[in-house]
């Protein structure tokens, strides 16, 4: 007799195109679920490098008062730089960052921004600083913005705009700015509605000389022992929206390959029933040659099993080649998603792990295995006699 891998191999491929159409369906959940995934590693991956390199470097040092999910707070979040973190800034190895409220007036509307004071010497940030160098009309505040704020406020390189600030004292004062660079970043916490200016001029604006709102290390440089005043926060804490804000939406992706894989599912759950009825008196033959109920359990489970090794096959056929593309050359998304609040280039680049694709393998192969034995679970109770005149009991 041929033992029981052999004779469900020989058995799935003679059952023909219902075979073939469920390791299709079921290589489409397969490719589907490592693609979206990959995608949104990919995405996850590129928005914490471009905010690690653009806002958060190695961690950031906050003012006490300072939070920025409360703008009422900015009035009072500064203070002077300890001498720890002062050293750290003349070694090139941090930078600091004043912020404060402003309101601009483009074209005459008002719009409330934040005013951004940052060295334009630093190179801890990639935030092109460099440009609040560059010599202004009448000596007019040099301001850099970004794309976005560029497009919802109708200013460009060269234009002028009204500022109006509040400084320590509570007065308001106000000055012309003019916009030397458009930045172009990826980053929209750096972008809308913010407006960076030199951090010495901010600080003789507002009266709060050698003072900042935060210290931003460099991505190798170690934190200090506590400072008073001054509350470390590193990159776990400062990414963990991010992170939150990718999980949530991977979730809400993972509705579609579920419905994939439900259908997969179902399909083989339908062939196990099918066969089992058709197969009446071959499940007598077999047990009747001495094969135990336990033996044709196993078979008819193996042959349910054996999909997902089909599957996976079929999947690395057409799947490989569509996965190393994507590698190469990206995933292009039009500007639309720049709405939903991901640090996002022109294009996505897509990870795959050994683990996503080990650990998507392994969770089909166990539930294909679950949904094979389901419908098996009827040949324990089958007789011998009855099954070889056709009956199923």
């Amino acid at each position: 007799m041929l033992v029981i891998p052999q004779l469900a191999i020989r058995n799935l491929f003679g059952a023909g195109l219902r075979t073939w159409l469920n390791v299709f369906v079921l290589s489409v959940s397969f490719v589907a679920i490592i693609w979206t995934q990959g995608i949104y590693k990919g995405m996850q991956e590129q928005a914490v490098q471009a905010m690690v390199e653009a806002e958060v470097g190695g961690g950031q040092y906050w003012q006490a008062n300072y939070d920025p999910y409360d703008p009422l707070t900015l009035k009072d979040a500064h203070a002077p730089i300890p001498a720890p973190l002062q050293n750290l800034i003349a070694q090139d190895q941090a930078t600091s960052i004043l912020i404060t409220q402003g309101s601009i007036y483009p074209g005459g509307r008002l719009r409330t921004v934040v005013l951004k004071g940052i060295d334009p010497a630093q190179s801890i940030l990639s935030v092109p600083a460099s440009f609040l160098k560059t010599a202004t009309a009448d000596e007019a505040l040099p301001a850099l913005i970004g794309n976005r704020m560029a497009e919802s406020s109708g200013l460009k390189v060269g234009d002028f705009v009204t500022v109006r600030w509040r400084d320590a004292n509570g007065s308001f004062d106000a000055t012309e700015a003019q916009i030397v660079q458009v930045m172009r970043t990826t980053v929209q916490t750096i972008d809308q509605g913010q407006l960076w200016v030199p951090l010495e001029r901010l600080q003789q604006m507002t009266g709060l000389t050698n003072q900042a709102t935060l210290i931003v290390l460099g991505q190798q440089t170690q934190p200090i022992e506590k400072t008073t005043g001054w509350d470390f926060k590193d990159l776990d804490f400062l990414l963990q929206d991010l992170e939150a804000m990718v999980q949530s939406k991977s979730i809400g992706a993972s509705i579609m390959y579920s419905l994939l894989l439900f259908l997969a599912m179902l399909a083989i759950f339908n062939t196990q029933i099918l066969s089992i009825f058709r197969r009446r008196k071959e499940m007598g033959t077999l047990m009747a040659l001495g094969m135990t109920r336990g033996k044709v359990i196993q078979l008819f489970t193996l042959e349910g099993a054996l999909h997902c090794v089909g599957a996976v096959i079929i999947a690395a056929i057409y799947g490989i080649p569509l996965l190393v593309y994507f590698t190469r050359n990206g995933l292009g998304f039009p500007q639309a998603v720049d709405s939903y609040g991901f640090a996002l280039g022109e294009k996505i680049f897509p990870i795959y792990s050994a683990g996503l694709v080990g650990g998507t393998t392994l969770l089909i192969f166990i539930m294909t295995t679950i949904v094979s034995y389901l419908p098996t679970r009827k040949i324990a109770q089958l007789k011998p006699t009855d099954a070889l005149r056709g009956k199923l009991t």
